[in-house]
C-alpha cells in the first residue's frame, strides 16, 4: 500500500508542474517525515549525491557529447548520405534511410531524444517531399529513434548496468541482435506502407552520380561507431575512455576534416552535454533516494513476496511478461532514467530469482522503457519530432500506434526467445 501511495503522491506533484528530480525529492523527504525519526534526514543528501557518484556514469557526459558533436560537425549528413546510398534508391527509400540512419548513429550517442531530433529535421521535410504523409513521416522518425538505446552504446543500459553490476560488455554485446530485429521490423513496416499508399520510388540519380565521393566522406563517420562499440565489447577500452575516444575524434574530424567546428559551435555543444547531463543525473540522485526509501518501508520485499505467491518466479516467462505490464504504463507517465532508477533495484533481483539471465532482463527492462518514449500521453520523442519536424503533435499521435505495435511485438519476441539476447554476450566470453 506504501509504494501505491508514494506513486500517487508523485503523479499529483507532477500534475502540479513541480520538476520530476524535486518531485521525487519531496517524496523522499515525506517519506521519511512520515516515519517520525528526523534523524534519517541525513539519508537524504547521502543517497543523493551516492546515487550520482559511480564511477561508470562518467561515460554518459561523453556519449551525450559525441552525439551533438556528429551534428555540428556535419558527420551526421554524411551518415544520412551513405544510408541514402544504400537504400535509398528503392520504392519508399527515405523510410529506409530513416530506419538505417539510426541504426548507424545509434551506435554513436545511445539515445533516442538525439536520434529524434538529429534525424526529424532532416528526414520529416523529405519524406514529405517523397509523398509521404507528414505524421508518418514523424512516426517512422520517433519509432526508429528507439534503436538508439537498444543498439549500443546506450545511456539506458549503463545506468542498468551500474545498479545491478552487470557487465556493460556483456550488455552492449546483447543489444545488437534485439536492435537490428527492432530496425528491421520497421523496414518490414514501410514496406507494407509504401505499396499500400502507393509511394512513389526516389529519384536517386544525382546519388549516384557522387557514389564515389560519398562512401569517400562516409568513411570518416562510419568510423566513430566502431570505435565505441568495437573497444568496450573487445575490453581493449572501459566505455568511459571509449566515450572519451569518441569525442576526441570527433574533434580533430570538426577541426580538420569537415572543419565546421568553430570556437562558438563548440561551446555550444559543451553547454547542451552539460544541460542534459544534469538533468539526468540530478533525476537519478533523486531516483536513489526514493529508492532507498522503499527499501527502508519494505516495499521491495513485498513486492517481492507477492510475486513469490502468483507463483511467477517458477515461471520466467510470465513473470517477464507481468514486470512488463507493470514498467510499461509506468512508463507512459514518468521519465525513463527515474523508472531505471526506481524499478530495477525492486525488478532485478526477482528476475535473478527466477533464473533470467541478467543480460536478458536488461534488455526486456531497457525496450519497456524506450517504447514508452513514443508512447501518449507523455512520449517524449513525439513532441521532438512534432517540434523540429513541425508537424501537429494530433497528427504525430495518431500516426504512432502502428510503431508501438510492431515494438511490443519485437519485446514478445525478445521475452519468448531469450537466445536472442544471450548468444552474442556468451560468444564474446561474457
Amino acid at each position: 500500500m506504501t509504494g501505491f501511495l508514494f506513486l500517487a503522491f508523485f503523479f499529483c506533484l507532477m500534475l502540479l508542474g513541480i520538476p520530476l528530480y524535486a518531485s521525487l525529492l519531496f517524496i523522499g523527504l515525506t517519506g521519511i517525515l512520515r516515519t517520525g525519526d528526523l534523524s534519517l534526514l541525513r539519508v537524504i543528501p547521502q543517497q543523493f549525491f551516492g546515487g550520482m557518484d559511480v564511477f561508470t556514469l562518467m561515460a554518459i557526459p561523453f556519449f551525450i557529447l559525441t552525439g551533438i558533436l556528429m551534428n555540428c560537425t556535419g558527420l551526421t549528413d554524411r551518415l544520412l548520405d551513405f544510408s541514402r546510398l544504400v537504400v535509398g534508391s528503392v520504392r519508399g527509400g527515405l523510410g529506409y534511410v530513416n530506419v538505417v540512419g539510426s541504426v548507424i548513429f545509434a551506435g554513436v550517442n545511445g539515445s533516442a531524444a538525439a536520434d529524434a531530433s538529429a534525424l526529424g529535421a532532416i528526414l520529416i521535410p523529405a519524406m514529405e517531399k517523397e509523398g509521404f504523409p507528414a505524421g508518418y513521416a514523424a512516426g517512422l522518425t520517433a519509432g526508429s529513434s528507439l534503436i538508439g538505446p537498444i543498439i549500443p552504446p546506450s545511456i539506458f543500459m549503463i545506468i542498468y548496468s551500474s545498479m545491478t553490476n552487470t557487465s556493460i560488455g556483456g550488455m552492449f554485446a546483447a543489444g545488437v541482435v534485439p536492435g537490428l530485429l527492432l530496425g528491421g521490423a520497421f523496414m518490414v513496416l514501410n514496406w507494407v506502407y509504401v505499396r499500400r499508399y502507393n509511394v512513389p520510388r526516389t529519384d536517386m540519380e544525382a546519388v549516384r552520380a557522387q557514389k564515389k565521393a560519398i562512401l569517400r566522406r562516409s568513411f570518416l563517420a562510419l568510423l566513430a561507431p566502431f570505435i565505441i562499440i568495437g573497444g568496450i565489447v573487445t575490453g581493449v577500452v572501459t566505455p568511459t575512455e571509449s566515450g572519451a575516444l569518441a569525442v576526441t575524434y570527433c574533434l580533430l574530424c570538426g577541426a580538420f576534416v569537415t572543419r565546421r567546428l568553430s570556437p562558438r559551435a563548440l561551446w555550444d555543444a559543451l553547454y547542451e552535454t552539460v544541460r542534459l547531463s544534469s538533468a539526468v543525473f540530478l533525476i537519478m540522485g533523486a531516483a536513489t533516494v526514493v529508492g532507498w526509501l522503499l527499501k527502508w518501508e519494505r516495499v521491495t520485499q513485498q513486492f517481492g513476496q507477492m510475486v513469490t505467491d502468483m507463483g511467477l518466479l517458477s515461471h520466467p516467462w510470465l513473470l517477464l511478461l507481468f514486470l512488463s505490464s507493470i514498467i510499461f504504463p509506468i512508463g507512459m507517465f514518468m521519465e525513463e532514467v527515474a523508472i531505471l532508477t526506481l524499478l530495477t533495484p525492486v525488478f532485478a533481483p526477482l528476475a535473478q530469482k527466477a533464473g533470467v539471465n541478467p543480460f536478458h532482463f536488461g534488455i526486456v527492462m531497457t525496450l519497456n522503457v524506450t517504447m514508452a518514449l513514443i508512447t501518449p500521453p507523455v512520449g517524449a520523442c513525439n513532441y521532438i519530432v512534432a517540434a523540429v519536424g513541425r508537424v501537429p503533435l494530433g497528427d504525430v499521435f495518431r500516426a504512432i500506434w502502428p510503431f508501438i505495435a510492431v515494438t511490443a511485438t519485437v519485446l514478445f519476441l525478445i521475452i519468448t526467445f531469450p537466445f536472442l539476447t544471450v548468444s552474442l554476450p556468451a560468444m564474446m566470453g561474457f
